[in-house]
């Protein structure tokens, strides 16, 4: 057995009973070098009586100085602080000594020579045939006990026929044979055993274990949590006990502040719904870390303005209270703008569109958000309810839930248009309701499941239905002036960071529900996934996606390739349009000028062939080649509404195209 196995751990969970070292204001930090006021300075107060007894040891050849208390206060002072001024006459006086000795407290040599040559190597005065002062004798005495090994050290001077002996008869530490831990709820063992295996079956040395109780310290400071070693001593047999004090989370408190004036005042939000946002609980250890991300997570909510977190002391000094300040943010409001609609390709303002919302962000005070906005364009509008529960009450998996109803018109030209401009326009009314269920899975996982009912059709320029376009193709999958069907839904993300750098994964299925005869029977999978690089000053970021089409579903649902989040250089779907799909884009970016980026990108995208299987095949009908490629250069800035893209780039056909566009590429 290997010498260090045997070593013996012992760690509980015992509360320290209240002391009066204990500091009276626990955050944010206690004091962490408690431990010198047990041992070291404990062994230096014991030098300073064994001075005295030094000196009524003395030959009468040695005068006593009459300021005993003066000359022992040395002993627990740094020495760049003595003034040798303050001390008299007396105190110069120099005994020559012939012989300087180490011995243990019954005269003899010591067993281990390597204690006797720390205790001789940390004599820097008391040398043989030496002048020596009292005050020097206890500098080196002093010496002696700060080398960490002794618990005592008595200096004794014998007159013999060959002059003064000066004998160090010194104690020194037990050897390390175990170690108890009290009071060490979230340390682990293993870094207990690690700080103190090395010194098994060796001489306690103060100064190693001084090491070790600031490394646990240090520990507790790492990771933003409240606790310290608040004893130490070594008990008989070589077992170090160390009582660890931890600061427990007594009581949060919920205050919220009036944002004008800073006054207590009474808050929309539920205290439980605070609350249960919270990692920190009463009875863990408080983290300052864990704190500040509270603090960001309830931030995150929106229905916050500002927030702090503000330790305060406890009746019971092992503990603290937590009193959280909140300042709420208006609960909802109108609102008025505009955008730009992806699905025009034709006409300077036909794309523009105008929005009317109102927002409610904490109904009820449980911080679920209701919605409704009109957006309404030449061609688009949208009418759109929206609810989310963000957290499912009663739910510990953090569970939250979206019902939503839509009714919209958008254009059709994303797989019916190009080519056919003079053929009279056509939307796709679209009528929707659904519910879907969101939770994390892991710290970067999260998954979507839900049921949506969808009714839709094709219109003419006059809001007719219609079933056949120009080229007498059909524009539903079942012949029926609208297709209907009930989607089941199923999406996972894995998301790295925020950092546009880091990596992204997304999956998403649907499966039409044939409940009825006439809805819709198919299966949809797609999925996207980036990757960034960080080049020097510049980043690289690739980006993939595709999916495919099982089974019976409308036209206008194919998949578009071509556009300003697709292949840049074409129109909004003017590549492809197909069952299947791929799409590839490479990026670099790098910084010009504060906010503003300059990008050189490349696309690449296919219909994979499958245009010709699209019902009534609206590709090959309007020409489209079924894969392309684009490249070009662009700008980005930042702003409240995301990152703003301008960008020029040509296509494989020669062609040309600016590209304008609100966040980032999907």
């Amino acid at each position: 057995m290997a010498r260090n196995e045997g070593i013996r751990f012992v760690s509980s969970s015992i509360k320290i009973p209240a002391a009066s070292s204990w500091p009276p204001s626990f955050p944010p930090l206690l004091h962490s070098s408690l431990f010198a006021r047990h041992t070291l300075s404990f062994h230096l107060d014991r030098a300073k009586e064994v001075i005295h007894r030094f000196l009524t040891s003395l030959p009468n050849k040695w005068p006593h100085p009459p300021l005993l208390c003066s000359s022992s206060l040395a002993m627990t002072r740094p020495e760049a602080e003595l003034n040798p001024r303050r001390h008299g006459r007396e105190d110069e006086e120099r005994v020559l000594i012939s012989e300087v000795l180490i011995r243990n407290k019954d005269g003899e040599m010591l067993e281990q020579a390597d204690l006797e040559a720390a205790a001789a190597g940390a004599l820097k005065s008391c040398r043989p045939n030496s002048a020596l002062t009292v005050r020097e004798v206890q500098e080196d005495v002093h010496r002696v006990i700060q080398t960490g090994l002794f618990s005592l050290c008595m200096p004794v001077a014998f007159d013999t026929r060959d002059g003064i002996r000066l004998v160090f008869q010194v104690e020194p530490n037990q050897e390390f044979r175990g170690l108890i831990c009290e009071g060490a709820n979230v340390l682990p063992s293993k870094f207990l055993e690690d700080a103190f295996r090395d010194e098994y079956g060796k001489i306690v040395n103060i100064r190693h274990l001084d090491q070790a109780i600031k490394s646990i310290n240090g520990w507790y400071q790492e990771r933003g949590l409240t606790g310290l070693v608040s004893y130490a001593e070594i008990l008989s047999g070589g077992i170090i006990r160390l009582e660890i004090s931890e600061a427990e989370v007594n009581n949060i408190t919920i205050c919220f502040l009036d944002r004008k004036t800073g006054e207590p005042t009474e808050g929309k939000t539920k205290q439980e719904t605070i609350l249960q946002q919270l990692i920190t609980k009463k009875g863990q250890v408080y983290s300052r870390l864990q704190g500040k991300r509270d603090v960001e997570t309830i931030l995150t909510m929106g229905i916050m303005e500002d927030v702090t977190i503000i330790p305060q002391p406890a009746a019971n000094p092992r503990k603290v209270d937590l009193v959280m300040n909140l300042v709420e943010r208006p609960s909802g409001g109108f609102s008025a703008g505009g955008g730009i609609s992806s699905g025009i390709t034709s006409g300077p303002l036909s794309g523009l569109i105008g929005s009317f919302a109102y927002s409610h962000r904490n109904l009820f005070g449980r911080n679920q958000k209701l919605n409704l906005s009109l957006e309404r364009g030449q061609i688009d509008s949208i009418f759109r309810i929206n609810y989310t529960d963000p957290w499912i009450n009663g739910d510990n998996k953090r569970t939250s839930r979206t019902i939503m109803v839509q009714n919209s018109r958008t254009p059709g030209t994303l797989v019916h248009g190009n080519n056919q401009s003079d053929h009279g326009g056509l939307t796709i009314g679209r009528v929707t309701a659904g519910i879907d269920y969101s939770r994390p899975f892991r710290p970067k996982w999260s998954g979507t499941v839900g049921l949506i009912y969808q009714r839709a059709g094709a219109r003419d320029d006059k809001g007719e239905p219609i079933i056949k376009d120009f080229y007498s193709n059909p524009l539903t999958a079942s012949g029926n002036a609208y297709d209907e069907m009930l989607i089941a839904k199923l999406e996972s993300v894995y998301t790295d960071s925020g950092d546009r750098s880091s990596s992204m994964f997304v999956l998403n299925m649907e499966q039409g529900l044939p409940f009825l005869p006439e809805w819709l029977y198919f299966n949809r999978v797609s999925g996207r996934a980036r990757q960034g690089y960080e080049l020097g000053p510049a980043r690289l970021m690739l980006s993939v996606s595709g999916g495919h089409v099982f089974g019976n579903f409308s036209p206008h649902e194919a998949f578009a390739i071509g556009g300003t989040n697709s292949v840049r250089g074409y129109e909004e779907g003017a590549v492809g349009s197909g069952r299947s799909y791929a799409v590839g884009s490479g990026e670099i970016s790098f910084g010009m000028y504060g906010p503003l980026e300059g990008v050189l990108f490349g696309d690449y995208g296919s219909d994979l062939g499958s245009g010709p299987t699209v019902p009534g095949d609206p590709a090959g009908a309007r020409g489209k080649p079924g894969s392309g490629f684009g490249y070009g250069i662009g700008i980005r800035v930042d702003s409240p509404l995301g990152p703003l893209r301008l960008e020029y780039a040509f296509n494989d056909k020669n062609a040309r195209r600016f590209h304008f566009g609100v966040g980032y590429r999907n």
